[in-house]
């Protein structure tokens, strides 16, 4: 059986614990000292009991606070799970789907014939603005 050496509230205390079980008791004694050393600050010296009592209905005060929070995440807790259990369903669902058959697409194609004659149409129109240009100018 192992033993540790503790502080709380300023008072040093020897502790006994099972083997393996130290970092867990000094961890706890810390939670322990720091509601201790709260109440001695706001109250100052008082008996070991006392004080040792207090800090110990502050920390259950603190748990008993968590455990209900805890529940009351218990309804949002199902409701999370059976929103992300359709979520799961639906992506399955997509992904086990067929892929949608091809669209045929048509893209129209503007026929040489139209090329030709919109550039001889250019030719002209620049020719006419050229001649235009050179009777004003």
């Amino acid at each position: 059986m192992a033993s540790v050496d503790v502080e709380i509230g300023g008072r040093s205390f020897n502790v006994a614990c099972q083997d393996g079980e130290e970092a867990y008791l000094k961890s706890a004694a810390k939670l322990l000292d720091i509601e201790a050393s709260v109440l001695t600050s706001q109250i100052g010296r008082m008996p070991e009991s006392q004080m040792l009592l207090m800090a110990g209905l502050m920390l259950a005060d603190k748990t008993a606070g968590l455990e209900d929070q805890a529940h009351g995440f218990g309804a949002e807790k199902e409701e999370l799970e059976t929103r992300v259990a359709a979520l799961e369903k639906q992506l399955s669902e997509a992904l086990n789907r067929p892929a949608p058959e091809p669209e045929k697409i048509e893209v129209p194609v503007i026929p040489p014939q139209v090329e030709e004659t919109m550039a001889e149409l250019a030719a002209r129109a620049e020719a006419v603005a050229a001649s235009v240009n050179e009777k004003l100018g």
